[in-house]
């Protein structure tokens, strides 16, 4: 068995990231109430920078787009310039260690398909970061089927550092965080499909061995004959005070 990757999880520059799409920007944008002026944090944006640029260029808002390489934000800075959005969108370049921003500054922060810290540490991490009611959407692994192979939930568990959730046990820990869990979805056996044969055109061009595990994650999946017992997930929730009281009942009961 090969050795725990560390965190960051190796996700090759180029691969569209799960929950990426236009669509499911907007659909965190209306969870988390942004509106013009609005300040968001678009945490690991990738070459393309894409929900920073539409976040700023349909709702008004104030984006910084962060990842931690120069090569994949030179490509952002350029977008950001053809497109007239400088005074809307700070790229910058962060260290995970320390990613040097302000308490409270966000109104929202995006984590679209790259699982950059352990489940707690992503939750404990950005919460200071967030303004009082502002909104954290992440991806991480989720359990999804009845029953997993042994040596699926043996891989993830090592790979996640920790034991793998339901969606709706991510939401309990986001809740027990500090959050009000809001939503939770999940790749559809076609969607997760069609991302690993993306995964997989560019895996064949990358030497070495650092995107071992990733490898190790196909196979399983080719195991799966389509039906994944191991899927990834969006999950949202919104910064809570210590003391707030919990929501009103959606119900008349």
């Amino acid at each position: 068995m090969s050795p725990p990757e560390p965190f960051p999880l190796y996700h090759p520059a180029d691969v569209r990231r799960a929950f990426s799409s236009d669509d499911a920007t907007r659909r965190f944008a209306k969870v988390a109430q942004l509106e013009p002026g609005s300040r968001v944090l678009v945490l690991g944006c990738g070459p393309d920078g894409s929900a920073a640029l539409l976040l700023a260029r349909e709702l008004g808002c104030t984006v910084v787009a962060a990842d931690t390489d120069d090569a994949l934000l030179n490509p952002v800075r350029e977008r950001v310039r053809a497109q007239g959005l400088a005074e809307q969108i700070e790229v910058r370049r962060v260290s995970l260690d320390a990613l040097g921003l302000t308490e409270g500054e966000f109104d929202g922060i995006l984590v679209q398909g790259r699982v950059l810290y352990p489940l707690k540490a992503t939750l404990a991490n950005l919460r200071g970061l967030l303004a009082k009611r502002g909104r954290l959407g992440f991806t991480f692994p989720a359990r999804v089927g009845r029953f997993a192979p042994k040596a699926t939930l043996d891989f993830w568990e090592r790979r996640v550092a920790g034991p793998l959730l339901l969606p709706r046990e991510l939401l309990q820990v986001v809740e027990g965080a500090g959050y009000e869990p809001e939503s939770a979805e999940t790749l559809h056996d076609a969607e997760l499909d069609a991302h690993y044969r993306d995964i997989e055109t560019f895996l064949s061009s990358i030497p070495g061995a650092q995107p071992a595990a990733l490898r190790e994650e196909l196979a399983l999946h080719r195991e799966s004959n389509g039906k994944a017992s191991v899927s990834y997930a969006f999950v949202v929730g919104r910064r809570k005070e210590p003391g707030e009281k919990p929501p009103a009942s959606r119900d008349r009961g």
